[in-house]
């Protein structure tokens, strides 16, 4: 990776736009096989979907135009994508077919008998494709010159690297792992979700065998760095059995599989409870307890000692996984900050916005002047702690109203609040407990913030609170006025480094009632009758998408411009889905992106000939949502109707999470999603691929030909509303200059 460009003083930026690109960049091992279609519904299956999704992630693992530790690092996303898909989805079929259920109506027409076969196969290529690329690219970090990074078998090591690695085992390894024989007295324990271990057949005397079990906490790093200039590792598993005698003395190892259990991670709880919190915590602790779902094995072959494993784990032969080398792949992100910086994508520090800056760093006083959207990752997450510590420090702020879906333990998010609260200000939290593998976090920030003083409220037992929202009321000379921020993203400063979303900052006197009515309807469970301007999820989101979606049908019927572009992460709700086909048969152009699910089939004559699906995967995580109608003029223009949301098309959004969906009518924000964000999604082709009507994704063929990558787009131009003063800089490229040059370059 040689061509950089400098894109700000002191930092570069990968520059896509002078790179040669080949669009063959994946291997023939990694051949992605047309989806299951649902034909009598024209549907792709959801959890296929999913998958094709992930063999995208996979793919980018042989992109040769990453550097070798971000390829390194796809692996290990691909990995633990899997793991929740397993522990989610495949035992959610499971449930379906133990009840005797023969479809699952909300996701598939498909019964799920059917579908856990068709999964099955597509898991299984999908972990054999990750041992093909692995050794691959070790064998490419190994070569790397001087720089190059190693993970090491016992057999490549000297004397004094032995001697470290013993060292190691007796002081860091000994002292914390229950090495345990199996026998009448000593029963196989249980094993919780996650958990590694090693299965052992020792023999201590001739012809006398015992098997053994050494569970691998995950409190101890996965792998041991070498001493040496070399940057070497060797595996936890390989130090262990390099250094055996020192737990299993006078015992000889006969053979040995490295596993690891996956359990059913679905939480079912009473929606009667009494108590949300403690059903919460009871039906956690009952998670690490639940069926296994899948056994990962190193081998790959069954043998005796998988036998009794499998025995022991009451697991079924269906449900156990060879992998024929190093499982738990998703620990491999360990290593990837190890090495030389050549290794990885060049450092990338966000821009915070120069509005603020013209204000001296007063948020308030910004965004009275203007709204505001701040493009994250490219613009700094710390724009939104400001805003938040801003208010709880100044003291004409009277109250704060904040929605917690997903954040960080230490978040600073909640530190903020708990300042405001113990300041005397009036602080509403909407912690939304039932986030799927953030509940533990959750609970234990919300009694933190409770014991503040904050009035915490743990929102609706039948839907989920996904929207993510702060109100904060300030006195002012002429009376009270509200600021609002918006975002398509959580509240999570780490997160919000590697997922692009955005965030909207307004002081618009009827959309920040609206959201006062929202979280009043949270808060109290009294919908409100109508809204100003916002639409939001259960109530009118349905609706007012399938409204706009036949006004554009409206319009072309009547020969006007019409159109429809959106931007998501997952598109599966069939009803949505045949709005969209009969928008597309009425001849409205439509433009998808949606980065992970979609079981809508795109350019299958007389259906969807008129719809076009590409899905973004690269340096950045795509994450935000956006949605955009025509209006009556050619897209894109003005009059354009534009909405930011923290809503994809599914429907537990639609229908089981209180969404919001947001009206973007100020005008430089308005050309900044519409003319920057959108149309820069809509004519990437390097990290574009595009969805066949058979299900098969491709990648863009214009990747060599005409070269553009939305990152690196993002990363070296400004945006729009947060430049302030710097508008008038003759040497940055104007808005909507930029734009059309973008359309010009395709």
């Amino acid at each position: 990776m040689t061509d950089l460009k400098n894109g700000k003083k002191n930092q570069k930026i990968i520059d896509p736009q002078n790179m040669s690109v080949s669009t063959d960049t994946i291997s023939e091992t990694m051949p992605i096989p047309p989806l299951e279609i649902e034909e009598k519904y024209h549907l792709i299956n959801r959890e296929l979907s999913w998958l094709a999704f992930n063999e995208r992630v996979l793919a980018e693992a042989e992109n040769a135009h990453h550097p070798l530790l971000e390829r390194l690092r796809f692996i290990a996303i691909s990995a633990s994508n899997l793991d929740e898909f397993f522990t989610v989805r495949v035992a959610g079929l499971k449930h379906l077919v133990k009840r005797g259920l023969k479809l699952d109506y909300y996701n598939s027409f498909v019964s799920p008998q059917r579908q856990l076969k068709e999964i099955d196969a597509r898991i299984r290529h999908l972990l054999a494709q990750q041992q093909v690329i692995l050794p691959q690219l070790f064998s490419a970090l190994s070569a790397h010159d001087e720089n190059g990074v190693s993970i090491v078998s016992p057999d490549q090591l000297d004397d004094a690297d032995k001697a470290f690695v013993k060292a190691f085992i007796i002081n860091e390894v000994i002292q914390i792992i229950t090495p345990q024989t199996l026998d009448p007295a000593h029963p196989f324990p249980f094993i919780s979700n996650e958990g590694r271990g090693m299965f052992l057949d020792l023999e201590e005397s001739k012809n006398k065998h015992k098997t053994a079990l050494i569970m691998l906490s995950p409190v101890i790093k996965r792998f041991c760095r070498l001493p040496g200039d070399k940057v070497r590792f060797i595996s936890l598993e390989d130090a262990i059995l390099l250094n055996l005698d020192e737990i299993f003395p006078q015992h000889e190892l006969k053979d040995h599989v490295l596993f690891r259990v996956l359990r059913d991670s679905e939480i079912e709880y009473d929606e009667e409870a009494e108590d949300l919190v403690t059903t919460f915590e009871n039906a956690l602790r009952a998670r690490r307890r639940g069926n296994v779902i899948a056994l990962q094995l190193s081998a790959d072959r069954p043998s005796q000692l998988i036998d009794v494993l499998a025995d022991e784990l009451k697991v079924s032969e269906e449900d156990q996984f060879y992998v024929g080398g190093m499982i738990d792949l998703s620990d491999l992100s360990q290593i990837c900050s190890a090495g030389d910086d050549t290794l990885r994508f060049p450092p990338y520090s966000a821009r915070f916005p120069e509005r603020i800056r013209d204000f001296g760093g007063d948020c308030f006083a910004a965004i009275r002047a203007k709204d505001i959207l701040v493009h994250h990752p490219y613009e700094s997450f710390d724009v939104v702690l400001q805003f938040l510590r801003q208010a709880a420090e100044d003291p004409k702020v009277v109250s704060i109203r904040q929605t917690l879906y997903r954040t960080q333990p230490d978040s600073p998010i909640v530190r903020a609040l708990i300042s405001a609260a113990e300041q005397g200000k009036s602080v509403t939290a909407m912690v939304e407990i039932k986030a799927r593998f953030d509940e533990e976090v959750n609970i234990r920030l919300a009694r933190d913030l409770e014991r503040a003083g904050v009035q915490v409220v743990y929102g609706f037992v039948d839907l989920k609170t996904h929207a993510k929202l702060s109100l904060i009321v300030r006195q002012e000379e002429n009376g009270l006025r509200s600021y609002a921020h918006c975002g398509t993203g959580n509240y999570h400063p780490q997160k919000a480094k590697v997922y692009t979303d955005l965030s909207f900052f307004t002081c618009d006197p009827d959309i920040c009632y609206d959201i006062v009515r929202i979280f009043n309807f949270m808060t109290s469970y009294v919908k409100p009758v109508k809204l100003n301007k916002v639409i939001f999820a259960p109530v009118t989101a349905r609706k007012n998408f399938v409204d706009a979606v036949e006004a554009e049908i409206k319009s072309a019927s009547e020969g006007k411009p019409s159109g429809i572009w959106i931007k998501l992460n997952s598109l599966v709700d069939h009803h949505i889905i045949s709005v969209l086909y009969k928008a597309s048969q009425a001849g409205v152009p439509i433009e998808l992106v949606v980065r992970g699910i979609c079981c809508l089939r795109p350019g299958v004559p007389g259906l969807s000939e008129n719809i076009k699906v590409r899905s973004l995967i690269g340096q950045f995580l795509e994450h935000s949502r956006i949605y955009v109608f025509a209006n009556g003029v050619a897209l894109p223009s003005p009059q354009a109707k534009v909405y930011i949301a923290s809503a994809d098309l599914m429907p537990r959004n639609l229908d089981r999470r209180v969404e919001v969906f947001m009206p973007i009518e100020n005008p430089t924000v308005h050309r900044q999603i519409l003319d920057q964000v959108i149309t820069a999604n809509i004519n990437d082709t390097l990290n574009s691929w595009l969805l066949q009507p058979d299900g098969r994704y491709i990648r863009h063929p214009d990747a060599a030909s005409k070269p553009f990558s939305a990152h690196h787009f993002f990363m070296t131009n400004p945006s729009l509303s947060g430049r302030g003063s710097a508008l008038d800089d003759p040497n940055r490229l104007s808005w909507p200059e930029a734009s059309r040059q973008i359309l010009k370059d395709q």
